[in-house]
């Protein structure tokens, strides 16, 4: 009697994760993904001191992502960060709704083609501030980390 021995090659977690970080070396046009690593953790923790408090705040190269009737001003509370429009215009309507930021919008852009949803947006980074710092007592919605945050329109 002949047994039948059947292997499988299982592509392990580690594996897709080497593959992926070899992909990313190449991508990056010669930094290595470890220093490309760094790099982003970095421009993540971009900070500034507001009205005495330190506060997280990006520069993003962004537009209007949904009504064109709305306007974005220079300094916006990001609340939420969504990869699909569908999810970030419904979140933008709960702000509307549920917490009344009827000056809620949706922005686009920035390296990874992100939809922001803004609480609200300010001409300067002092009332910005303030609203980051009240964001509990305005905003009903659950906060995920890392935000928010305030992002500098360029």
């Amino acid at each position: 009697m002949m047994g039948t021995v059947f292997t499988s090659c299982h592509s392990s977690e580690k594996n897709y994760r080497e593959a992926y970080e070899k992909a990313m070396e190449r991508r990056q046009t010669g930094i290595g993904a470890e220093t490309y690593a760094k790099i982003e953790a970095e421009r993540q923790r971009y900070t500034h001191v507001i009205n005495g408090d330190s506060v997280r705040m990006l520069y993003v190269n962004v537009n209007v992502a949904i009504d064109s009737t709305d306007v974005p001003h220079d300094y916006n509370v990001v609340v939420a960060t969504f990869s699909q429009r569908i999810n970030a215009k419904s979140y933008r309507d709960r702000l509307r709704e549920e917490c009344g930021l009827n000056g809620s919008y949706v922005l686009f852009g920035g390296k990874d083609k992100q939809y922001f949803v803004v609480a609200q947006g300010f001409d300067n980074k002092e009332d910005a501030a303030t609203m980051l710092h009240d964001l509990d007592q305005r905003v009903c919605l659950k906060i995920l980390e890392p935000l928010p945050w305030i992002l500098r329109k360029l």
